[in-house]
């Protein structure tokens, strides 16, 4: 049985819920979201090659997050690891959730990228919800379903 969240503060457009990821052209809200985890990313990360973190929330608010560069979890235990924050952030929030993966490196597809894609889409999928899963890099972010993507040069405070 789906789900019913409260109002969400992204666009209906942006949840991909056909698949298809973000448009070209994302909500200002969903926009302003994302750049704040690369803002984030960018200003508090201290270490050269921080670990790969799976991140479940709003950029800015309260978020839940997770070592994402284990090998100990197959793509059933991602699911259900997933869910479980989906289902944690929407009541912690009042709101639906964003995910969304840290890591070094360029913004094209990488291992880490694929297999919790596939979690979140499934996850999702259980849940009968939309949704919103970027990588996050200090330099920008990027969707992996639809490849739209937003960089950065240097991030400022706005």
């Amino acid at each position: 049985m789906p789900l019913s969240p409260p109002d969400v503060p992204l666009a209906a457009g942006d949840l991909g819920g056909d698949g298809g990821g973000l448009p070209s052209c994302p909500s200002a809200a969903t926009t302003a979201a994302l750049r704040r985890a690369v803002y984030d990313l960018a200003t508090g990360e201290r270490r050269r090659r921080p670990p790969a973190r799976l991140h479940v929330g709003l950029p800015g608010g309260r978020v839940r997050v997770l070592a994402a560069d284990r090998t100990d979890l197959d793509a059933a235990l991602r699911t259900d690891l997933l869910v479980t924050l989906l289902l944690a952030a929407w009541q912690d929030l009042g709101a639906r959730p964003l995910v969304w993966l840290t890591r070094t490196g360029p913004l094209d597809l990488q291992d880490a990228d694929a297999a919790w894609l596939s979690a979140a889409r499934a996850a999702a999928a259980e849940l009968g919800s939309g949704l919103v899963f970027v990588v996050v890099t200090r330099s920008g972010w990027w969707d992996p379903r639809s490849g739209t993507t937003r960089r950065w040069k240097r991030m400022r405070r706005r």
